[in-house]
């Protein structure tokens, strides 16, 4: 055992050079001109303000998160391990970290991409690029490094739940005060500044479009690479939970670890294949990436399993990659601006907003079907070879790809900003051919990572879900008992009520730079004109206290839900509670992702020039959509993610009190 644990650390090392190498080739190359730089640093220091004010609101949690687990941890140290204090901090600061990490080398490496977009698109998609292996070799490094060294501490993964729980909690925050100030500035701009005004998007003109650059950065990189350092430490522990409560020790035991130790240098190596002088061909070239990444991975897998003696366990593994593989092929379909589902909500524009959100709807509701069904197929097949333990390795598999996963989505808001700033500081037409075709491209990685980490959540949560039956010493499950039932009901409704909670956060952002920017277009002389600057400051500010004043009621929803259901109704409605939501939650996931990610390309696709072009009814319609579309893709669909997993992570930690102390124990009630 202490040998092979050598490797999971050994690959995170790899991956943390691997950035560090990645960070400097970015940090060295070409800034730009003074407006170019006075555009980023004005990014760069509204992302860092709102960082800081969230970690603030994730400290006050946090503190007394710790403070209730170490009294717990007193008075009933069989219930609550005496470390689990100290692995919760641990997990919430790395998160934290990798969330850090995520929006610092965003706001460097978009001014410098706007820089090499001067040289052609190769060199500006490998700047962009590597800007995003940054964040995703930190994310899956610190993931591997973190949970190693707390499993040699303490080589027990019970303890290990702290820590799970404390990424869990810095995740949910980070994903849905990200996604609720990105959205709330960019409708806002939007609002006014497309469909009002008629002014292009990213016009240094609109007060907000600071802002909505902010938003990338502190959403779609912060907020991912918190999102997906949970999940990849959440199926971790996981699947290891599974192989302790299942007696097995030894190599079974650290396979998850060795997995993810594999799996990076495969990562690492899928990274050199992305490089492409064909702007039709951007997505090919990061899709290869992950396709090569999955080959190296799966050839890795069948290494390990024979040196070790555990080729018992090779079909889930396989299964994993192959869904991973399968979502980023689906997700692309359904969101791709050049596919055949794209261009339909392109044409529907011509007949106005109406048919354009009804075929964006209907785009989102049939891009669940495959998805589902191939996740399905894996669990069965993961079953059936290796049983419950082989669906946790099925994820795990999954999730070992996280590093180039990250790395293709985190490029997205790089590309974005990067338009920004050459929209802003007057670069010229033909810097923005090289990154308005990045930037599309960018929307489908994202999606395609929403994808993949709803799909990862999902399994992640399955695996957690069994985790707590063993907890809670629930050797079955009656769907026929009305507890049971009652608690379906409530799991399947929470993600639709977070989501809603989350959704009017955005509007009322949104509505609140709607009339700023309007003043400032009313009292500012010039300012149409191009005469006079916005105050960009004022934008960011609102977007930032409107972001972290709701974060809140979705954070309690997720944390006291299971609580109340466990302690009220028992073990067996909890049990009822995960189901839904996991079930609901997955499900809803991909219908929002996906319908918003193809609405904002199918915007993009009548940008192009077609069916009228920028400025027609056909796009005013379009844009329509994209605004309904903003919260569907970065707001709601990914903030579900960390809400499914800390709940079940919530129910885990609870499971021995709610199975002596609930209201149905109390009373002897069994129905």
């Amino acid at each position: 055992m202490v040998n092979l644990i050598v490797v999971p650390i050994v690959g995170a090392l790899l991956a943390l050079l691997y950035a560090a190498i990645s960070a400097s080739y970015v940090i060295k190359q070409p800034k730009g001109n003074e407006k170019m730089n006075k555009v980023a640093a004005a990014i760069k220091k509204g992302a860092n303000a709102f960082l800081k004010r969230e970690y603030r609101t994730v400290l006050v949690f946090g503190i007394i998160l710790v403070i209730i687990f170490a009294i717990a941890s007193y008075y009933d140290p069989a219930v609550v391990p005496a470390p689990t204090p100290i692995a919760f901090a641990f997990g919430a600061v790395l998160s934290a970290f990798a969330g850090y990490i995520g929006m610092e080398i965003s706001v460097r490496a978009n001014l410098r991409t706007a820089k090499a977009a001067e040289k052609g698109l190769k060199h500006a998609l490998n700047v962009a690029f590597k800007g995003g292996a940054v964040t995703g070799m930190a994310v899956v490094g610190l993931a591997l490094l973190g949970f190693s060294i707390m499993f040699i501490i303490y080589q027990n993964p019970v303890v290990l739940i702290g820590f799970g729980f404390g990424a869990s909690l810095v995740s949910l925050f980070a994903r849905v005060g990200g996604g609720i100030y990105t959205k709330g500035a960019d409708v806002g701009a939007d609002l006014v500044g497309k469909a009002e005004i008629g002014i292009p998007e990213d016009d240094p003109r609109n007060p907000a479009v600071i802002a909505d650059n902010v938003g990338d950065n502190v959403g779609d990189c912060a907020g991912m690479a918190a999102d997906l350092f949970e999940s990849y430490v959440i199926t971790v522990l996981a699947s290891m939970l599974l192989a302790f409560y299942a007696g097995l020790t030894g190599t079974a035991l650290l396979l998850p670890l060795l997995v993810g130790g594999v799996a990076v240098v495969a990562s690492i190596l899928g990274t050199f294949v992305v490089k492409t002088e064909d702007k039709n061909k951007i997505w090919s070239a990061l899709n290869n990436s992950l396709k090569m990444s999955a080959i190296l991975a799966a050839i890795g897998f069948v290494a390990l399993t024979y040196y070790t003696g555990t080729v018992q366990y090779l079909v889930p593994l396989i299964a994993g990659i192959i869904v991973a593989v399968l979502l980023a092929e689906i997700t692309g379909h359904y969101t791709n601006k050049n596919t055949k589902s794209v261009r339909e909500i392109a044409i529907a524009s011509k007949s106005g907003a109406g048919t354009n959100i009804i075929y964006g709807t209907a785009n989102g509701m049939r891009a669940t079907m495959y998805p589902v069904l191939v996740i399905v197929v894996a669990i069965l097949a993961s079953y059936l070879a290796s049983g419950v333990f082989g669906i946790a390795l099925a994820s795990m598999a999954m999730l070992s790809l996280t590093g180039i996963v990250v790395s293709i989505d985190s490029y997205g808001p790089i590309t974005d900003n990067a338009g920004g700033i050459a929209e802003m500081s007057g670069m010229g037409k033909g810097v923005r051919e090289i990154t308005d075709p990045l930037d599309a491209v960018g929307n489908t990685t994202k999606a395609v990572t929403k994808g993949f980490a709803i799909g990862a959540a999902a399994l992640a949560a399955l695996s957690l879900f069994v985790a707590f039956a063993s907890a809670a010493h629930l050797t079955s499950i009656d769907i026929l008992n009305p507890l049971v039932i009652s608690g379906l009901f409530i799991g399947a409704m929470i993600p639709y009520v977070f989501s809603a909670i989350v959704m009017r956060a955005v509007g009322a952002a949104a509505s609140k730079i709607v009339e700023e920017v309007r003043r400032q277009f009313k009292t500012i002389k010039g300012l149409m004109k191009g005469t006079a600057d916005p105050d960009y400051a004022k934008a960011v500010d609102i977007t930032t206290k409107a972001a972290i004043a709701s974060l809140a009621a979705p954070a309690l929803l997720g944390i006291l839900s299971p609580i109340l259901v466990g302690l009220i109704l028992g073990p067996q409605a909890l049990a009822g509670l995960l189901a839904g939501v996991i079930v609901s939650g997955l499900v809803l996931a991909l219908f929002l992702t996906t319908s918003g990610a193809a609405w904002d390309n199918g915007k993009k696709y009548i940008e192009e020039g077609r069916f009228g072009g920028k400025g027609s009814d056909a796009h005013k319609a379009a844009v329509v959509g994209d605004t309904v579309g903003d919260p569907f893709k970065d707001t709601a669909g990914p903030g579900i993610n960390p809400l499914i997993k800390v709940i079940n992570m919530v129910s885990l930690l609870i499971a021995p009190t709610i199975v002596a102390f609930s209201l149905p124990a109390f009373l002897h009630l069994a129905l």
